[in-house]
């Protein structure tokens, strides 16, 4: 078995087929090192927020086999805490729910659509908040009202990548790092100098799939980016508040995602610089100033309590989007060839419900998580360049104006963001 890439991925893929079949050769093959990418450069959300859409997913497979993938979601947020503790990989894992926050009248408009979407999918667990509610929780300026589900957790992801790493390796799984897969061919992933033979290979490749031959358009690298605050004080976290240590984001339609990390610092992303010519991806998670400029300007919005603190770090990183958005695990007994990914930034828990798939798709049993709607989901690629970059760019000017124009006028959703919804096939 030979799995492409050491992200969350291929570790969890790897670490359930050892457990289930410990005779199992194993080897990981990962260009840099293990969690490189956005499973160590991520904004540590542990949700249960799936990872493709209802509608889309319920066209094939039916309404029954969606509750049942949103309900696999939520129990993979209780899995990956549950192995964590037992594995004893400590991840700074708190599970204090998810809040989603309005900050205008138009983006209040979305949050309660948003709201009764997750009631007409059967999802009862989302609680609907006033000002004052939210106050109560974690104050954040201009907010008006908010979405708390309880499932999700706050972790570190770098913690959580590295940690598995070692628990894999402990299970006898081989770990290659520095070792790059120039191709993926039928039974086989092709080295600089070499190839592994494999009975199957599993691409867990996420945002750096378009690097391989053939995959340019399968997968758009969809860039992110974060900042960090120094350890705030005492008095600024009283102000604040944030004591359950929810996750915090907003319904902008360039949102932004923040957590309170486990040393007291605020950690803040956004999309910045969204996607480069040619499905580049940065390097070694440089970000732009103009990116860590206007995620500074988020945090003095939001946190005013904590506009004058220092920046400690600042990173990016790369995520896999489908033309249609929606996730997909797939296996091919004839060519042995497995994949799992595009998961739109949802990636910190279903990886490890992918990894749980995966498992069952190679040992060949047929079982619940076989038969969920994603298992041999296709979609068709994306354009071909330049059509792909200039896409791209218009999606997030159009969203960036709609937030603009919604901040200065009130009122409801711009007519733009909807333009672009339809566009960006979202």
């Amino acid at each position: 078995m030979a799995i492409v890439g050491g992200g969350l991925t291929g570790l969890w893929t790897a670490y359930y087929l050892a457990k289930a079949d410990p005779s199992l050769r194993i080897a990981v093959l990962e260009k840099a090192l293990c969690g490189y990418g956005a499973s160590g450069r991520n904004g540590g959300w542990l949700t249960a927020a799936m990872a493709g859409s209802p509608e889309r997913y319920a066209r094939t497979h039916g309404r029954d086999a969606v509750v049942a993938l949103a309900e696999e979601m939520k129990g993979s947020v209780d899995e990956v805490i549950a192995v964590a503790a037992a594995e004893g990989v400590d991840a700074d894992i708190v599970k204090g729910g998810e809040l989603t926050v309005a900050c205008s009248p138009a983006q209040d408009e979305r949050l309660r659509a948003e709201h009764e979407h997750a009631l007409t999918w059967g999802d009862h667990d989302h609680q609907l908040l006033d000002a004052s509610a939210l106050a109560g929780r974690v104050r954040i300026a201009e907010a008006v009202s908010a979405l708390w589900t309880p499932h999700c957790a706050r972790l570190h992801p770098a913690k959580l990548v590295t940690g598995l790493a070692e628990v894999v390796e402990w299970l006898g799984v081989e770990i290659y790092e520095d070792t790059e897969v120039v191709a993926i061919e039928p039974r086989r992933a092709v080295l600089r100098a070499g190839r592994v033979d494999a009975t199957y290979v599993v691409r867990a490749t996420e945002g750096f799939t378009p690097r391989l031959p053939g995959l340019r358009r399968t997968w758009l690298p969809m860039n992110s980016a974060m900042v960090v605050t120094e350890p705030l004080a005492d008095a600024v976290w009283e102000a604040i508040g944030w004591d359950g240590y929810e996750t915090v984001g907003d319904m902008a339609h360039a949102y932004m995602y923040a957590q309170r990390t486990a040393d007291g610092r605020i950690a803040i992303g956004g999309r910045g610089v969204p996607y480069r010519y040619g499905s580049r991806t940065d390097h070694d998670g440089a970000t732009q100033q103009a990116t860590i400029d206007s995620l500074r300007a988020i945090l003095a919005q939001r946190f005013p309590q904590a506009a004058g603190a220092r920046l400690d770090h600042a990173w990016a990183g790369v995520l896999g989007v489908p033309r249609d958005w929606c996730a997909a695990v797939t296996l091919d007994r004839t060519t042995g060839l497995a994949a799992a990914g595009g998961y739109t930034g949802h990636g910190v828990t279903t990886t490890n419900l992918a990894g749980r798939t995966l498992r069952d798709l190679v040992l060949g049993e047929p079982t619940a998580l076989t038969a969920l709607p994603w298992v041999g989901h296709r979609t068709r690629r994306w354009e071909p360049e330049p059509l792909r970059w200039l896409g791209v760019q218009a999606m997030y000017a159009a969203y960036r104006a709609a937030d603009r124009r919604e901040d200065r006028r009130g009122g409801p959703t711009s007519w733009i963001a909807r333009a672009a919804d339809v566009v960006s096939g979202r």
